[in-house]
């Protein structure tokens, strides 16, 4: 996976509590492979599109001032619901590094963090306080270094935000968690050869 070391990007505001990932990525959409391009375009399908397949213009990321971001600033319980990965395949696809929110599903956090993307958690009234800045200057930008552990907004204010220690590592890293197995190649080889020698019989 890709590293997350610091970003500086657009940030979209998400005012959905409770927002699921059925509702970041419907259901119908899973049986679909990233690599078949495309993907992007299944993120918040139903709400980004009406039935007849046209954007629905009230929809943030449908605004030309959001349209690159790569943060999102998210309401309470970001990502609860189902375990899918799929969630945050999407997010990826579309361009989102990074989603910073109160709180998170459990199992979505790990994957954000399986995926390399940074997930975030501010009180909620930062989180309300960002998301009113960004409705009223859009296209703003915020500024993130995970190393730092530290948020600037386009106005110079600053956050702070705390990780966990090996969260950070990976993600810093870019390790996923095939990575961090394949850290060890040298020793388990060596094992196995150790081990082949031992129980030849095996």
């Amino acid at each position: 996976m890709e590293a997350f070391v610091s970003l500086s990007a657009t940030a979209a505001p998400i005012d959905i509590p409770n927002c699921d990932t059925d509702q970041i990525i419907p259901a119908r959409f899973l049986r679909h492979l990233r690599t078949d391009g495309g993907y992007d375009r299944y993120l918040f399908h139903d709400l980004r599109f009406d039935d007849a397949g046209d954007e629905r213009e009230g929809f943030v990321l449908n605004q030309a001032a959001f349209r690159s971001a790569e943060i999102i600033v998210a309401d309470v319980n970001w990502g609860c619901g189902s375990s899918r990965e799929n969630a945050v395949d999407a997010l990826l696809a579309f361009g989102i590094r990074c989603v910073i929110a109160p709180s998170f599903g459990d199992i979505h956090y790990n994957n954000c963090v399986n995926r390399g993307v940074l997930p975030i958690r501010l009180p909620r009234e930062t989180c309300d306080q960002l998301r009113a800045k960004l409705h009223s200057s859009p296209g703003s930008e915020l500024s993130i270094s995970l190393e730092a552990q530290s948020i600037d907004d386009a106005e110079g204010q600053r956050y702070t935000f705390e990780i966990a220690e090996f969260d950070k590592f990976r993600l810093l890293r870019g390790l996923d968690d095939v990575g961090l197995t394949l850290q060890y190649e040298g020793a388990i080889e060596e094992f196995e050869a150790q081990h082949g020698e031992q129980y030849d019989w095996l």
